[in-house]
């Protein structure tokens, strides 16, 4: 991407738009804010990694607010295109995550296609895999390597999009199992469990939509029309991932924690800590 001018090279091939990346920082800002607040108040801890993801869009979209006047400098360009591609990355794992809990909190685990216990560990691994493989694409082409920094990005890409294919067939198939055979904790009417696999159902979906668009774009190269004009990232990234922290927010998975981590008004103890929250899911 990068277009030899007069003074340098050009990182950019149109300046980014300072209006648009201030709304954008300004909305991930406000949302990551909340979620912060919320899952400390109802101590979901394996929540850490969306709001995580959501704190690298903030300082993704504050590189391209600085990247408006310094189109020709690396740092800006390396920051936003590096946490903007990672962050829905984050997102996903606490979703994989949130999957084993609701399982766990209706007692399905006999209805699910894959064991509990391997469940949320192998969709976050491959997640960490896509996070990794995506994460050194931008170095290799800030080096020069940039067909190789390319094909990292669509690699980590279809590692997700997998991911997301297997997530969503293991949710579908759960989901018809309970209905046609409920367990007594399903029935229960304050676990809102349908609820959470329909948010579930939306967020994917707004993923999967952002990364067949990031595999387009890359695909398709510099001169193609995705990485030549800015409005097709904000219509199908920045707004996407946007929705997708708003409909998390308001059917947050505070209510699907399985029994054993409940106390009586309904709170994860907080002596248990990270760590511990993201092995037993």
């Amino acid at each position: 991407m990068h277009r030899l001018i007069s003074r340098g090279y050009q990182f950019w091939e149109y300046i980014p738009s300072m209006p648009a990346a201030v709304i954008f920082m300004l909305i991930f800002l406000l949302m990551t804010a909340l979620h912060f607040w919320r899952m400390f108040k109802t101590k979901t801890w394996f929540c850490i990694a969306f709001t995580l993801g959501g704190l690298f869009e903030v300082i993704g979209y504050l590189g391209r607010c600085i990247a408006h006047n310094n189109t020709t400098t690396m740092g800006p360009y390396v920051v936003t295109n590096a946490f903007v591609l990672l962050g829905p990355t984050l997102f996903a794992a606490s979703i994989y995550m949130t999957l084993g809990r609701i399982i766990r909190r209706v007692r399905g685990e006999h209805l699910s296609i894959i064991r509990v216990s391997r469940l949320t560990k192998t969709f976050v691994w491959g997640d960490i895999i896509s996070f990794l493989v995506q994460g050194n694409s931008t170095p290799l082409s800030v080096l020069g390597y940039a067909k190789w920094g390319k094909i990292l990005v669509i690699i980590g890409l279809l590692i997700q999009l997998v991911s997301f294919f297997i997530f969503w067939l293991t949710a579908i198939i759960f989901s018809k199992r309970i209905h046609r055979k409920p367990t007594s904790e399903s029935l229960q009417p304050h676990i809102p469990w349908r609820k959470s696999l329909h948010m579930l159902y939306a967020v994917s979906a707004l993923i999967l939509v952002r990364s067949i668009f990031r595999i387009i774009e890359y695909i398709l190269g510099n001169d193609g029309y995705p990485l030549t004009h800015e409005w097709t990232l904000y219509m199908f990234d920045s707004v996407p991932m946007a929705i997708v922290m708003v409909v998390f927010f308001i059917w947050y998975p505070s209510q699907i924690t399985p029994n054993s981590d409940i106390d009586p008004e309904g709170n994860i103890p907080l002596a248990a800590s990270m760590s511990q929250e993201y092995l037993r899911v």
